[in-house]
């Protein structure tokens, strides 16, 4: 590979590597939650009071009900540690538990266990 070649490989990989990081940050999601990527799904971690509710969906963020799926959510909170457990809402449109605390803001992990019994973590700063 010529000096050149490798230059401009070198200078496209620069300017991309930001966007690949952005990719797996934390974005708005269509409720006004949080959303991030865990494993083979994206979930949209919401806080509100004592209540913390996650919606699953697919890669594409296809809604997908909350039936089947259950969640462990470990939040930092004032400098402590808590966990809650997130089970289906009544309606089966997504997973929801209580908090020890009133949330300012959602900071912590979620482990997302689907149907077959696969977990995944997805990260809320």
């Amino acid at each position: 590979m010529s000096a050149t070649l490798r230059a401009l490989v070198a200078a496209v990989l620069l300017i991309l590597s930001p966007l690949a990081a952005l990719a797996h940050e934390p974005r708005k999601g269509p409720n006004g939650g949080a959303l991030v990527d865990a494993g083979s799904y994206h979930i949209e971690v919401i806080g509100k009071g004592a209540t913390l509710d996650v919606l699953v969906s697919d890669l594409n963020d296809k809604p997908l009900p909350a039936t089947g799926f259950k969640a462990l959510a470990i939040l930092v909170v004032d400098g402590k540690t808590h966990r809650v457990t997130l089970e289906p809402s009544p309606d089966g449109s997504r997973l929801t538990g209580t908090t020890p605390v009133a949330l300012q803001a959602v900071k912590g992990a979620v482990q997302l266990t689907d149907h077959a019994g696969k977990t995944a973590t997805g990260r809320v700063n």
